[in-house]
């Protein structure tokens, strides 16, 4: 029996489900806030009582045929990524001279000690970057579907695709997706997507049967479950706003320019998709074709209505409606059954629709416990003392106040969760993602992650074992020092006058690492005094903005970007002016600005705000800075970084090389200690550990890992990690070299945490051992062998000593005198 209510009149209609023979017109005598509307069925659904609830039943589709599989993606779409190889093409040749040595001054080296600091997420500066940078309003990607917002808008965050190109790209919270359907698909529905895609529907290749397979992508396309409303149509446009590093509001206008008909709030690891109507018709709509929906005969609690509904597949998924249009009279609204592909509310609606996938009973509890609270955002803070640091993510919270939040974890939180966090864990509950294995509930309102920090770690050669080991005998120092002596002498500032960011950065990073070694390790003040001039010459043509692409700020997005692709070549510089890969490319500037400084404090005054600026850009800890985005590359749910900046992507954002995310953590951390900014150094140990801890569950494979498929993790490294699949490839190629190759440089300090001593071993037996290093060329097999040095420094330290070593095997962002004194320090000299 629907009803209506049309101006000053109620309507009732009476009629079977799918015609209307008898309608009253009664006058209005009440004020309710639900509008009815007649919906007319087009399908003979059959209603039954059920101790549980009210059911429609749908007779099996007659002419609609569920849909099974979407499309997989197993080409890379390489607009803007990292087309050309990370290693330079010229190496450090002999020199024919030595670095002009002249009177030695006294270097005074920064306090090595760990932060004791009880707010770390505090602003690096608030000031506008220096002036030699200038500005431009004209950035080439505009902000699509973006009112004016004033904070600055993170490019390379999960809710990206909601503001480029179709607007049609997913966005994946983890471990829902959502993707405005925009009339297409099997619904050709305006609404909003919603999947929750299983292990089962992964796809493996190209030959599934193989171990390991190249890849597994999960389909993108299936419309499991579209929230949608009869106000949406070909005029519905989409907006974004409150965008921050961990939410965003999607809105549905039904017009441009109308209120919102229906807004998401999408924060990370959100236990349900949540749906808030103003005044909108809600609808259910779905691809994979419904088989019943059933009304709870029993609310879960006052105020909220809970719907269950079974999907061809035979999945389960729950509804659950709430707000203020329900207070009193909970039975008000329902769902009728258009047709096998639609579900209509019988009035419009202001309040909340969330929507679950429920793959058991004890998730069902969990769920209607949690239902009628939703998280809005997410705020980080975050804390160290001594070895040991923590973070912490707060929700903040919509709706019922009376209600503790669902959210679901990721493997690398639950391996550091605080006592009071875990006690919120329920194991018992969990779901599929589609790149991080299983996602598990959690019931609380804030989150807190406790890591071991290593504050030991300074520029030299570290391990956990054996922190900054510098000893080896006059033999090795008098080799060491003879190489170091040649590298020196070259040219730095004509290999670091690049037309690119990030060779020049790794052409700096390497002179300094030499620099590094001549005094802290060597002894040689006077050679690292002379050869500091030339290096501070080099940095100095980027602090004063004179390289061949200067660096500006822009307005539009809020970040400081190369002027490479303002003529219109969207891929210069590997697509650095669209925001890719800044903490890659900023990363090495900021290394080697640590070192400069370290070697010469006096040095700091001057170039602080430039090199600080750069910080800002890539991490940002707080909204307090009003110029950049919060923590634009690396992601505090995921644990790692992302490298894809404003381009659309329908497989997500990605990241190539997991040790150069670790070596911007890296870098942070020792500029942090170099100016004496313990709250940045704390900022950076704490980052590195939590990208250690992420990139050992996800990037880097021993053989008893469980998280990644166990058909993938022979290929011990991923790849290219994407939201929606993993790629054991490259943007450049796919030999062995490249692809195990760019989660090693640079080696660093830091690669002895991130990469396990373990994983290292059983890498090399799988690919490089028995003589297979030896027959790579180039300078990647330079960096193989740095590599080794981890597991074993003595055959490292070896090859890099030995008379009948090839400059050749050296690219020019890497030095033989760096890498003899990573051998060197971790055992491996004489």
């Amino acid at each position: 029996m629907p009803i209506s209510k049309l101006s000053s009149e109620f309507i009732i209609s009476f009629g079977y489900a799918d015609s209307i023979l008898l309608q009253l017109r009664l006058p209005d005598t009440s004020d309710m806030a639900l509008v009815y509307s007649v919906v007319t069925a087009s399908v003979p659904a059959i209603t039954t009582s059920l101790s549980s609830g009210t059911s429609q039943i749908l007779p099996p589709p007659a002419t609609q045929t569920p849909e099974a599989s979407g499309t997989v993606n197993i080409h890379l779409n390489t607009t803007g990524a990292y087309t050309s190889r990370p290693i330079i093409s010229t190496s450090i040749s002999t020199s024919e001279t030595t670095v002009e040595i002249g009177v030695a001054t006294s270097i005074t080296s920064g306090d090595q000690a760990g932060p004791q600091s009880a707010n770390i997420f505090v602003p690096v500066a608030t000031d506008a970057p220096p002036s030699i940078l200038g500005q431009r309003s004209d950035h080439p990607v505009p902000k699509l579907g973006i009112p004016a917002q004033t904070p600055p808008i993170g490019t390379n965050k999960f809710y990206a695709n909601f503001f480029l190109g179709s607007q049609t790209a997913g966005t994946w919270t983890h471990p829902y997706s959502v993707a405005w359907s925009k009339g297409a698909g099997a619904t050709q529905s305006w609404g909003m997507i919603i999947q929750q895609l299983l292990d089962s529907q992964k796809v493996y290749g190209p030959d599934a049967s193989d171990n390991p397979v190249k890849y597994f992508i999960n389909p993108i396309g299936i419309q499991p479950i579209v929230l949608s409303a009869v106000e949406l149509g070909t005029s519905t446009v989409i907006t974004n706003t409150a965008l921050t590093a961990f939410s965003a509001n999607v809105n549905l206008l039904a017009t441009a320019g109308a209120a919102p008909t229906i807004m998401f709030p999408l924060v990370q690891g959100m236990g349900f998709v949540t749906g808030i109507f103003n005044g909108g018709t809600p609808v259910l709509q779905s691809g994979v074709l419904f088989r019943s929906i059933t009304k709870a005969a029993i609310a879960p609690k006052t105020g909220v209505i809970k719907f269950t509904i079974k999907l061809e597949d035979g999945n389960t998924w729950l509804i659950y409606v709430s707000g203020p249009d329900l207070t009193g009279q909970d039975s008000a609204f329902d769902f009728t059954v258009v047709n096998n592909g639609l579900i209509q509310a019988t009035s419009s609606f202001n309040g909340v629709i969330q929507i679950a996938r429920s793959p058991s009973t004890d998730a069902e509890a969990l769920y209607d416990a949690a239902a009628g609270a939703y998280p809005i955002t997410s705020t980080l803070s975050g804390s160290a003392s001594g070895g040991s640091g923590s973070y912490t993510l707060s929700f903040e919270k919509g709706g019922r106040a009376d209600t503790t939040l669902l959210m679901f974890a990721l493997s690398h939180h639950l391996q550091s969760f605080s006592p009071d966090t875990a006690s919120g864990v329920k194991i018992n509950v969990q779901l599929d993602t589609t790149t991080k294995g299983k996602a598990t509930a959690v019931i609380g309102d804030s989150w807190t992650m406790v890591e071991s920090i290593p504050t030991s770690m300074g520029f030299g050669p570290w391990s956990s074992k054996n922190a900054n080991s510098e000893t080896m005998s006059a033999e090795a120092k008098a080799a060491l020092h003879t190489v170091a002596m040649s590298e020196v002498s070259q040219n730095m500032s004509d290999q670091s006058n690049l037309n690119s960011m990030y060779y020049s950065g790794k052409a700096l990073a390497k002179f300094a690492q030499i620099l590094y070694t001549l005094d802290d390790i060597l002894g040689d003040t006077a050679t690292t005094q002379a050869g500091l001039v030339n290096l501070k010459d080099a940095f100095d043509l980027f602090a004063s903005n004179k390289q061949q692409f200067p660096l500006v700020y822009d307005t539009v997005w809020g970040g400081l970007v190369s002027t490479a692709s303002y003529d219109g070549d969207s891929g210069a510089d590997f697509g650095n002016t669209y925001y890719n890969d800044h903490h890659f490319h900023y990363g090495y500037f900021i290394y080697a600005a640590a070192i400069i400084g370290y070697l010469d404090p006096a040095w700091l005054p001057a170039n602080t705000p430039y090199v600080n600026a750069l910080v800002r850009d890539i991490a940002n800890p707080t909204a307090s800075d009003p110029l950049f985005p919060v923590s634009r590359n690396f992601d505090w749910y995921h644990g790692h970084s992302w490298a894809h900046g404003l381009y659309e992507t329908f497989d997500g954002k990605d990241e190539e090389s997991s040790s150069e995310d670790s070596m911007s953590a890296y870098a942070i951390k020792m500029w942090g200690c170099t100016i004496g900014d313990p709250n940045m150094e704390a900022r950076g140990n704490i980052q590195l550990a939590v990208t250690a801890r992420s990139l050992q569950n996800y990037f880097l494979y021993t053989r008893n890992n469980t998280i990644e498929p166990p058909n993938f993790i022979g290929n011990k490294v991923s790849g290219i990690m994407f939201e929606n699949k993993i790629d054991h490839t490259t943007y450049f190629g796919a030999e062995p070299q490249y692809v195990q190759g760019i989660h090693m440089l640079p080696l660093l300090p830091s690669s002895t945490l991130t990469r396990t001593t373990t994983f290292v071993q059983e890498e090399w037996d799988t690919y490089f051992s028995n003589g297979r290093a030896e027959t790579v060329s180039g300078g990647w097999k330079g960096v193989l062998f740095a590599n080794l040095a981890l597991v074993d420094p003595k055959t490292s330290w070896e090859f890099f000593s030995g008379e009948a070593f090839d400059a050749s095997w050296l690219d020019g962002g890497a030095s033989r005198t760096w890498y003899m004194a990573l051998a060197a320090g971790l055992g491996g000299a004489p």
